[in-house]
């Protein structure tokens, strides 16, 4: 017998790392940015008790979800709204923490959605945000792209859809955030295991709802596709262990603050711990 798993279930060992990375303090008021069915933003609210946190989020769906299990936990200390963060007019100098796991990656445009961003932030407040590293350092999606690549054709990710790893690059994001108005950034690496299942079964399953594998998958011929899905069942195959279908993935806790009028003059200058 198979069991489902989803996104919060895949990243349970990143989730680890970034709550210990935003340290909320019991009255912040918290930002969490494409917040999902917002687990992060539920252990945000747990801390601050005397505070609040907002999660934001373009999925109505996951939304729903993120109000469902945060009425069954009886918080009251937090609220979601579906909005896009690049251009959502949030109130101004409102909050203590921005917090984000992997959802900064897909702006359009980064730079004006970090001003906006920090624009609701208060002078000096905190961003933390985990983010992918590069393609070729994420076994978790680049043997899913190799078991589905055929022949005369790249281990790419498709071009219609937007790029995970484009945050991966350290200069990259310093250049973002600090065009943005945000100072003291700081990368520090989570080398963890992402889970797709307790087996290679419920791996498959969870494999195939990711909008690239759809993609790629419907790209191909029916006598190709077969090929393809037969070296994707292998390939979760091999990953399968005693405690389910696990791959390698390499990621980025960022932190940074929002620059006050100071730091504004002076630019953001080098890195100060």
């Amino acid at each position: 017998m198979t069991h489902s798993v989803d996104y919060d279930a895949e990243l349970r060992l990143h989730n680890e790392h970034l709550r210990e990375a935003t340290d909320v303090g019991p009255a912040d008021r918290v930002l969490d940015i494409g917040c999902g069915s917002g687990q992060t933003t539920r252990d945000a609210a747990r801390v601050a008790t005397s505070g609040h946190a907002l999660g934001v989020d373009i999925s109505p769906r996951m939304l729903e979800r993120a109000r469902r299990l945060s009425d069954e936990e009886g918080l009251h200390n937090i609220s979601f709204e579906q909005a896009d963060a690049q251009v959502h007019r949030f109130p101004s100098e409102h909050f203590d923490l921005g917090i984000s796991r992997f959802g900064t990656m897909f702006f359009t445009d980064p730079v004006a959605a970090f001003t906006n961003i920090g624009r609701a932030l208060r002078p000096a407040a905190r961003l933390v945000m985990m983010v992918w590293q590069d393609l070729d350092r994420n076994e978790s999606i680049s043997a899913i792209l190799r078991a589905l690549a055929t022949e005369g054709t790249s281990s790419a990710l498709p071009a219609s859809g937007t790029d995970p790893f484009s945050f991966g690059d350290p200069a990259t994001v310093r250049d973002v955030l600090g065009s943005a108005g945000f100072v003291d950034i700081g990368f520090s690496e989570v080398n963890e295991p992402v889970y797709y299942g307790p087996d290679s079964a419920a791996a498959f399953d969870f494999v195939s709802g990711f909008m690239m594998t759809k993609e790629l998958l419907a790209a191909l011929d029916d006598s190709t596709r077969e090929g393809a899905v037969e070296r994707l069942r292998a390939t979760l195959a091999e990953r399968e262990t005693e405690s389910g279908v696990w791959f390698d993935s390499r990621a980025w806790i960022v932190t940074a603050r929002r620059g006050g009028a100071h730091d504004l003059e002076d630019g953001p200058g080098p890195l100060r711990k």
